[in-house]
């Protein structure tokens, strides 16, 4: 069983930066494909951003392509955000997401087994 706990979340300015941190219990951590998701009230969750298990293979969803970086440090069993330049429109609760599949595109929230209990993003104008 993997258990998964974000932070890193709060209320910032539009343009501010923020780093969520997702720290994982399990063993195997450097197996799963980690995946960043969010959902604003009254829409349904959507994909951010996932990292291979190795950190060699990155996606973003093009809302935050240039803008949102994530990376994972495996010896740490922890995977990150870094979300600069921040817009009203990020607002939202953030989630970690984890899965075994280790290739490929992988943007559904569907195909994640295992999810944290979400950090709020605040973005005011």
């Amino acid at each position: 069983q993997v258990q998964l706990v974000e932070s890193g979340g709060g209320l910032v300015q539009t343009g501010d930066s923020l780093r969520l941190s997702c720290a994982s219990s399990g063993r195997t951590f450097g197996a799963y494909t980690m995946g960043w998701f969010r959902q604003a009230p009254g829409k349904e969750r959507e994909f951010v951003a996932h990292i291979n298990w190795s950190g060699r293979s990155t996606y973003y969803a093009d809302s935050v392509k240039g803008r949102f970086t994530i990376s994972r440090e495996n010896a740490k069993n922890t995977v990150y955000l870094q979300m600069n330049s921040l817009k009203p429109e990020d607002t939202a609760v953030y989630y970690c997401a984890a899965n075994d599949r280790a290739w490929g595109y992988q943007p559904q929230p569907s195909l994640y087994d295992y999810w944290g209990q979400g950090t709020q993003v605040t973005v005011s104008a």
